[in-house]
């Protein structure tokens, strides 16, 4: 009895964190969302203000409120996670459902899987989103085609076990198509992996947006996205005006660790093993 009290409080546990957590992501993107274009306009009688009760992250050097800038940013940054972590999922299951198919497809995968994680993934990025013309689509793209190698390492291995399965030599024998199998028993089977996974996506793809937007590489210029304005703000630290860099930067390490733990406590729930050792 005590066991199951201590499984049942554990799933509470676990489903109270997810709860949390979806509302607070939801609060910045409706916080984001709501903010207008005044909230992000010039106001040079405001500028280089402290953090203080009316502008609470401060203002900066052309008086525009830093909290009204640095909500839109995550705003923006989790739309382009979101896309990406959709894509790159998109991708791994494709190649994983290739790699089940014969001997031959499954050393190809394999070997694109090796070939993507040697190279840094930095400098992938940045070359492939250069290469598409930067902006959003070259940011979308590169982040898509670089973040699918783990998960799809993954779904291979799930897929190599399921493969072996004995309804699936059932479904063999009865004459079913590959593609029914797949329909049927492979992508059913992987689709919480699948989820998990592209959760767990989410803080590597904002990371790494912000990462090469910072550099340069990345988002416009003219979006307030938290690349831009932590590499605007590097210009003005020397002046004291510390708070610029500080609650973006704080800001996007806050979501980026409330999707981290939004996909662990996922797959807690969804995975027994995992729920148990937890």
């Amino acid at each position: 009895m005590k066991g199951i009290t201590e499984k049942l409080n554990l799933r509470q546990r676990t489903i109270t964190k997810i709860i949390l957590a979806i509302l607070l992501l939801a609060a910045i993107i409706v916080s984001g969302l709501l903010i207008g274009n005044e909230k992000l306009s010039i106001q040079l009688d405001m500028k280089n203000s402290a953090p203080s009760l009316a502008h609470l992250f401060g203002t900066d050097w052309l008086g525009r409120d830093m909290l009204a800038r640095t909500l839109k940013g995550l705003t923006i940054s989790l739309g382009v996670g979101l896309l990406a972590a959709f894509l790159s999922s998109l991708i791994a299951l494709v190649l994983g459902l290739l790699a089940s198919w014969n001997k031959r497809m499954d050393a190809l995968v394999t070997w694109l899987i090796d070939l993507f994680l040697s190279v840094p993934h930095l400098v992938l990025l940045i070359l492939i989103s250069f290469a598409v013309g930067g902006g959003f689509t070259g940011v979308v793209i590169g982040l898509s085609l670089t973040h699918w190698p783990s998960l799809t390492r993954l779904l291979r291995g799930e897929m190599l076990q399921i493969k072996s399965a004995e309804y699936v030599g059932i479904s063999r024998r009865l004459g079913k198509s590959r593609w029914w199998i797949a329909r049927h028993h492979l992508i059913p089977h992987l689709l919480p992996q699948l989820f998990v996974g592209m959760v767990l996506l989410f803080p590597h793809a904002i990371l790494h947006e912000a990462a090469i937007t910072f550099l340069g590489f990345g988002l416009s210029t003219e979006q307030p996205a938290i690349g831009i304005i932590l590499s605007e703000s590097m210009r003005y630290l020397s002046t004291g005006m510390w708070w610029l860099a500080f609650f973006p930067g704080f800001s996007l390490l806050i979501m980026v660790g409330i999707f981290d733990i939004l996909g662990k406590n996922i797959r807690k729930l969804i995975d027994p093993f995992h729920g148990q050792k937890g």
